[in-house]
């Protein structure tokens, strides 16, 4: 099995493996491969999993095993203690990829002005914590049935019989209410915010080329996700259709997506600038040598560079809902028309885009203000002449 080893950290690290059955790996400070996790990540691959959900596993269990090697116990003898120390350490903890080095950032948890949308608090978000959770309890939940590790999970359940809550529930009836489990975090519903058109046209003319124009124009009109345009190759582009073929994240299908003749207008003055697109070849490129193909902190450094300059803070999954929110104010289309462009398995995740826009509703209520209020009129048989001097002139 090929492993890339760099010199192990103090307190182990995530590694990554040619081995396609185990594509990442946990090691500990010593650089010694961690097998617990080892095979639990192999049951997940083994299950369909996408490698990217074994480095998102890998990288919590890595925190989990730091915080048992902090306090002197093994993995076979956790507790529900060390459950809520990690809960404690990672609400009270700096997140590192929160880290900002520009001194002239906005606060933690601001509002930007411009867009109305949060800055990023410094700590762990709360889907990050039940996601810990979720993940350290599969962990035990596997070892326990191969009859390894603590007798009881660490991790509380749900529910007090221990199974998953909703596990036989009747497609028929309503889903009903259910308390949180200890230690689970409260997850605000944050409604998807999209960019106003004349916001969108700053953002538009602050882009420096016309390969930022042309993706830009692709994810605002086909509604892809940001690493699935990424990964589009020349062969994925039907230019008579104006259609492009995307892998889809989830199923991992390549399907095909409407796009807007504008964004295919962008996207042939960027090729003709540069002849890295065969059809076997990444179709994004970066700009400065040695070239190489666009990944997506290199997308989120162009949408950051358009940022500082309206002040702003778009990224790029503001422009699928973007897409989304067009779509959706068409009276041309259908709630299922937009579902089949986003790609949602459920009806339900592509709902929340019914609801009304922040700016839609600022400019109707702007606009009920500005209208002048209604003169009341007497009804028939009242003599005006005694209602003005009964109510006084209008």
């Amino acid at each position: 099995m090929g492993v890339s080893r760099p010199e192990p950290a103090a307190n182990g690290a995530v590694l990554a493996s040619s081995d396609l059955s185990l594509p990442f790996l946990v090691v500990d400070g010593e650089g010694m491969e961690v097998q617990a996790v080892s095979e639990f990540l192999r049951e997940l691959m083994a299950g369909d999993c996408a490698p990217s959900t074994c480095r998102s596993y890998a990288f919590d269990l890595l925190r989990w095993f730091r915080l048992l090697a902090a306090v002197g116990v093994g993995w076979e003898h956790a507790g529900r203690g060390e459950v809520r120390e990690m809960v404690v350490w990672l609400r009270t903890s700096e997140n590192p990829q929160r880290h900002r080095s520009d001194p002239a950032a906005l606060a933690a948890g601001s509002v930007n002005v411009r867009t109305g949308k949060a800055r990023l608090a410094d700590g762990y978000a709360p889907a990050t914590i039940n996601h810990a959770l979720s993940v350290v309890a599969g962990f035990y939940e596997f070892h326990i049935g191969q009859g390894r590790g603590p007798i009881v999970n660490p991790v509380p359940a749900p529910s007090r019989r221990g199974a998953r809550v909703h596990s036989h529930h009747n497609p028929l009836e309503v889903f009903g209410d259910h308390r949180r489990a200890p230690y689970r975090q409260k997850q605000p519903r944050v409604a998807p915010r999209s960019i106003p058109d004349g916001l969108f046209d700053e953002l538009f003319a602050a882009l420096r080329c016309h390969r930022d124009r042309a993706i830009v124009s692709l994810y605002v009109s086909s509604g892809a996700r940001a690493s699935e345009l990424l990964g589009l190759h020349g062969g994925n582009v039907h230019w008579g259709q104006n259609l492009i073929s995307v892998v889809t994240k989830g199923s991992r299908a390549l399907e095909q997506v409407p796009a807007s003749p504008d964004a295919f207008v962008w996207l042939a003055l960027y090729l003709a600038e540069s002849s890295l697109a065969g059809p076997d070849e990444p179709l994004w490129w970066t700009r400065r040598s040695p070239r190489r193909p666009l990944n997506y902190m290199a997308m989120r450094a162009v949408l950051e560079r358009a940022n500082a300059q309206l002040g702003t803070n778009f990224t790029c999954h503001d422009l699928r809902h973007t897409c989304a929110a067009r779509l959706v104010s068409d009276p041309a289309m259908t709630l299922t028309d937009v579902q089949a462009v986003l790609r949602h398995r459920h009806l339900s995740s592509t709902e929340i885009y019914t609801r009304a826009r922040l700016e839609d509703i600022v400019d109707r209520v702007q606009a009920h203000y500005a209208r002048p209020a209604p003169v009341p009129v007497p009804a028939a048989g009242y003599d005006p002449a005694c209602m003005r001097v009964v109510f006084g002139e209008p």
